[in-house]
């Protein structure tokens, strides 16, 4: 038997490709769940960077404070950012499906970020080597305006589309799309489609045509580059784009886009409108400021409504001009450097009505109604005789016009020798013709008989803040008053000897409509109204036949006075009714001569007329109001005693009851001829 061969079999090596697959699979799990957690640990990191949206509920973005006059007419605006707010509901659907096709089609169907628009803006900047493209969405745009930087970059792209997801997760639609038209920018200072339809067409978003609403639709993505006034030609362009989206998104007709490319639209004057009260305003926007603060003026969209009046205030501005104009004129001046001030007040109230505070504010905002100090001259009289009628002497009280002389160390001779301003000396005079007259040295002499002291604590008591020297040339008005200060004075005379405080400001309210302050007029009693009267009364005479006469062409009862200091250098008048009080100064900052003749009733006074013509026009005439305790007594006017029946010229003049002179037959105003005024033109009376 032959032995058998052992048989010896090829041992198999086992296959590694099991194993490699399980590598490989464990190796893409691994790199997965790396890339997973990384991601979720990166996507973590971003959301915890983020900030939170949840004030957006709550936005309060800077709006415009506005102004208004009395009669709820926006006058002027303060802001850092011209926006004002707009409720969704009342934003036309045509306007905002005009900026959803413009910028963000797909608006109502993605959830803050399109993937589409994004993956191709990606390959157009990779296209170009930069970033070209944003393919932001209208959220993203929100999310980056109100919470990022405008840097360009991806890392900037990434957090835009994760806040965008936050923000579509936390608002609705409407609310996102709220928050984006009250907060764009669209050109020329205006942010919101509520501010840019009043800037760019003088109107509320509210009212926007079809073709309005493209043209402001066109201007997010480049609003210089496509603004109307800049470059027209592609602003129409522009226009015609959005139409065409809005066509191809279904939201209009082939007809109505047809319609509104042929409209023409009617823009707004880009040139700033000229404002009516500059300093006016300017001491509105200084009180808010220093009182509340730069945020709450500039951001919080206050709204404040002022005592101004829009046709006094026209009428001032244009009064000041035209007096102006004409003094220069009559001197030969060659260049504007003559200035002047108007201020006007409700003289029951203390509502300022009417400001200019010079001539051009651009050139200069120094307010020469509030904060310049000039010497009144004559115009100070009327409170020194009031102060002297408040102490027991009468209109019909006759004083010496005669010289007096004082020791004054500070002048040539050692001696102060006033003139009066004719350089005349007129003899035994009523006070009465005094003040009608502005006669300076009796003017003085009355002052040194009531007292220096009682005569500066009686003007301080009528209003007069600044500081009164203690010497008897005040009589001549020698110390420095603003021209508020002596309409302040003036009010009181012509409000039955009530004192008010001046305000230009009745009610501010805040965006929520809460009521920050309101202004109640503040008043008090602080002369006799007696005694008020018998100063107003004389003053008439003043316009009726004294220095004051140029403003008798006004027709109505009007009491004034004159005021001019030495050289010529200033030139005043005020005047009042028994409802409106106001004044007027002309003269140079330098302090400088007007020129010749340049007196109160010559410069100052015809202001006053053409700023009352206007200012008082379609107003009830009134007369002033005789208080109880006023009689009148038929006077000689040289002497100021009780007149006979030969006695020609004879008035009627106001005293005190039981301060008449002896046996003089007193006469009710009532029983007054013609009405009082009125009772020189009956010589049989």
């Amino acid at each position: 038997m032959t032995a058998r061969k052992p048989s010896y079999r090829r041992r198999r090596k086992p296959s590694r490709r099991p194993l490699w697959g399980i590598i490989a699979v464990v190796g893409f799990l691994l790199l997965f769940s790396i890339s997973l957690v990384g991601g979720s640990m990166a996507y973590y990191l971003f959301l915890k960077k983020l900030p939170s949206i949840a004030a957006l509920r709550d936005y309060r973005p800077s709006i415009t404070t506005r102004v208004y006059a009395d009669n709820n007419e926006l006058i002027d605006e303060f802001f850092l950012e011209d926006r004002k707010l707009i409720k969704y509901e009342n934003i036309p659907k045509i306007a905002i499906q005009a900026f959803v096709a413009a910028e963000d089609a797909r608006f109502f169907q993605h959830r803050g970020f399109d993937m589409q628009s994004m993956f191709r803006a990606f390959f157009k900047n990779i296209e170009a080597g930069r970033i070209v493209q944003g393919g932001s969405t209208i959220t993203q745009q929100v999310a980056k305006t109100l919470y990022l930087s405008s840097e360009k970059s991806y890392v900037r792209k990434i957090k835009e589309a994760l806040l965008a997801y936050k923000i579509d997760k936390y608002l609705t639609k409407e609310e996102i799309l709220s928050l984006y038209l009250n907060h764009i920018y669209l050109g020329h200072g205006t942010y919101g489609i509520e501010a840019a339809s009043q800037g760019y067409f003088g109107k509320s978003a509210s009212g926007l045509t079809l073709a309005e609403a493209a043209m402001l639709a066109g201007l997010p993505k480049a609003p210089s580059n496509y603004s109307p006034y800049l470059h027209p030609d592609r602003a129409y362009q522009r226009q015609a784009y959005v139409l065409t989206r809005m066509l191809e998104d279904g939201y209009i007709t082939k007809a109505q886009k047809d319609r509104a490319l042929a409209t023409k639209i009617q823009f707004r004057s880009i040139k700033p409108k000229d404002k009516v009260a500059p300093y006016f305003i300017e001491n509105i926007r200084r009180y808010i400021q220093e009182k509340y603060g730069s945020d709450v003026l500039y951001k919080e969209g206050l709204e404040v409504h002022t005592t101004l009046n829009i046709q006094m205030q026209k009428a001032a501005r244009d009064a000041v001009e035209q007096g102006l104009r004409e003094l220069e004129e009559r001197q030969g001046y060659e260049k504007r450097k003559v200035q002047g001030a108007l201020f006007a007040m409700d003289a029951r109230t203390g509502a300022i009505q009417a400001m200019v505070g010079g001539r051009d504010f651009n050139r200069s905002e120094f307010n020469r109604a509030t904060q310049s100090r000039r010497q009144p001259g004559s115009a100070f009289k009327p409170l020194i005789y009031t102060a002297a009628f408040d102490k027991g002497m009468t209109p019909a009280t006759v004083i010496v016009d005669s010289p007096i002389f004082y020791p004054d160390p500070a002048k040539p001779d050692g001696v102060w020798k006033p003139q009066n301003f004719d350089e005349k000396f007129l003899g035994p005079t009523t006070l009465h013709n005094a003040l009608i007259h502005s006669r300076n040295i009796i003017t003085i002499k009355v002052l040194e008989e009531i007292g220096v002291d009682y005569a500066t604590s009686y003007a301080a008591n009528m209003g007069i803040a600044s500081p009164i020297s203690r010497d008897l040339s005040i009589a001549l008005g020698t110390s420095g008053v603003t021209l508020q200060e002596l309409v302040r004075a003036y009010g009181v005379l012509a409000n039955e000897g009530k004192r008010v405080q001046p305000f230009f400001i009745r009610k501010i309210v805040d965006r929520t409509g809460h009521v920050f302050e309101e202004t109640q007029p503040r008043i008090e009693q602080v002369i006799d109204p007696r005694i008020a009267f018998m100063t107003s009364y004389i003053m008439q005479d003043v316009v009726e036949s004294g220095t004051g006469q140029r403003v008798k062409k006004l027709g109505r009862p009007v009491a004034g006075k004159t005021g001019t200091t030495d050289d010529v250098r200033d030139a005043w008048f005020l005047g009042f009714t028994p409802s409106m009080v106001a004044g007027v100064w002309v003269g140079f900052d330098q302090e400088r001569t007007l020129g010749k003749h340049e007196v109160g009733g010559r410069a100052a006074a015809p202001i006053w007329l053409y700023f009352a013509e206007k200012a008082l026009q379609g107003q009830p005439v009134e007369a002033f109001t005789v208080p109880e305790g006023i009689v009148f007594v038929k006077v000689d006017p040289k002497t100021g005693a009780p007149a006979g029946p030969s006695t020609r010229g004879a008035i009627f003049e106001s005293f005190l009851e039981g301060t008449t002179p002896e046996n003089a037959q007193t006469v009710d105003a009532a029983n007054i001829p013609g009405g009082v005024k009125k009772f020189d033109m009956d010589p049989n009376f």
